[in-house]
């Protein structure tokens, strides 16, 4: 966590639409008409996928993808103009919410507008030809972040948005664009208003991967220094494999308590159980009751939670990055954003109270005891998160008060497939 980090961050909940899918339409006016409801969810942060315009040459799909940018100081006309936008923003702002823009600065599109203007800006291989360090992003051409003036510009552009009324970045790949960088654009920006750095980190094997190339990729303790957020990617490939059946849920529980001793002290991570790159938790998670114990673990992890646009209906279908795709709401589940409005409270609450966090698995595997503690009291959440089923003894709460979920009568045996069971006691 860099160390001008607002407190509030730590426990935010940030809530990412992609406007182009975000319904039929697919206009900043959609959005600015969803702007309440998105609120409901405890919303802190409004984040909006890249809303310039997109590349043509080499596009990816028949719509292309919006990380292969044109223009950075650009609106993309199909979403709407800069009023439009203007007006997402500042309808967000009264609701309490502040708005977060997606920067692209590892690379561009093939017919940026900065080829004409910078050639000399742009990675080369040994040939002299324009190149990208991941292969597979073959419709981007990488910048090169040893020119001075490149910097510059990027910094000014960014300057740019926060006049706009912007009020924070999420960075693209942040770790393969230089750390300094970062640095110098958080300090410049500094100085106008309060922004909020959500840094893209990588996962351990992308990082090795992108190093192994020759080139830098920073990982995650290296970037808290200059962002106030990074992503739990470091963390989320353990619960995947977890997922397919290629390891125990253990192994999550460790890297946490790594993250916790091995970062810099209070640094914050972005949890989520979904996002445009991953497929949809509904679909993954099979069961609904297994679906619900997920998200109370999730929201009460440490740091800020995320959600995706669609995640809080239940929706099963990862929208397409390169094609029209939205999200179906007509097919809304109500119940299921009625407990995550809920759960989300409760977490942002408890969050903001207690200090210390600790889980653990019981002797079911797959059943998880996770405890936050404060000064005079404490909670505990009882998780069911591998659809077990039966009864288990748990001590310590018998002056316990139900805020979630039914116990049952004895409070020291809970049936399972009750769960989730969130609890308050008084501290020991």
């Amino acid at each position: 966590m860099a160390i001008d980090t607002p407190d509030w961050v730590k426990s935010a909940v940030i809530y990412e639409v992609f406007p182009r899918n975000h319904s039929a339409d697919g206009t900043f006016m959609d959005i600015f008409g969803d702007l309440e409801r998105i609120k409901s969810l405890h919303t802190d942060i409004l984040w909006l996928m890249p809303i310039h315009p997109i590349g043509i040459v080499g596009r990816k799909g028949t719509l292309g993808s919006p990380y292969a940018i044109r223009d950075y100081r650009a609106v993309n006309p199909e979403l709407g103009d800069p009023r439009t936008l203007e007006m997402v923003i500042d309808k967000a702002h009264s609701l309490g919410m502040k708005v977060m823009i997606d920067v692209v600065y590892n690379h561009t599109s093939r017919d940026s507008v900065l080829l004409g203007e910078h050639p000399e800006w742009f990675l080369k291989n040994p040939e002299g030809k324009f190149a990208t360090k991941v292969p597979d992003w073959w419709d981007v051409y990488d910048l090169d972040y040893r020119r001075p003036d490149l910097w510059k510009y990027q910094i000014e552009t960014l300057e740019q948005w926060v006049d706009f009324g912007v009020d924070g970045f999420r960075c693209d790949v942040a770790p393969l664009v230089p750390l300094d960088f970062w640095l110098a654009a958080r300090d410049r920006l500094g100085r106008k208003k309060e922004v909020i750095w959500l840094a893209e980190s990588i996962e351990k094997s992308f990082v090795k991967y992108v190093r192994d190339r020759g080139y830098i990729a920073h990982a995650d303790p290296q970037l808290h220094a200059a962002f106030d957020l990074t992503y739990d990617y470091d963390g989320f490939e353990y619960l995947k494999d977890y997922f397919q059946g290629k390891r125990p849920l253990s192994d999550y529980f460790n890297h946490l308590y790594i993250q916790e001793t091995l970062y810099p002290e209070d640094a914050v991570k972005l949890r989520f159980l979904e996002n445009h790159d991953n497929p949809r938790a509904a679909d993954v998670i099979r069961g609904r009751d297994c679906l619900l114990n997920w998200i109370v673990f999730y929201a009460l992890l440490p740091g800020a939670t995320l959600i995706h646009a669609g995640q809080e209906i239940g929706a099963t279908k990862t929208p397409s990055l390169f094609e029209k795709d939205p999200v179906s709401w007509k097919d809304a589940d109500v119940e299921l954003m009625s407990f995550m409005q809920n759960v989300l409270g409760f977490a942002k609450d408890i969050k903001g109270i207690c200090k210390k966090f600790a889980v653990r698995e019981l002797p079911a595997e797959g059943v998880v005891k996770l405890t936050w503690l404060g000064d005079d009291i404490a909670y505990i959440a009882l998780l069911n998160l591998a659809n077990k089923y039966g009864e288990i003894q748990v001590d310590g709460l018998g002056e316990a008060e139900i805020c979630l979920g039914d116990a049952g009568s004895d409070l020291r045996t809970f049936r399972i497939e009750r769960m989730p069971v969130l609890v308050k006691i008084p501290a020991v």
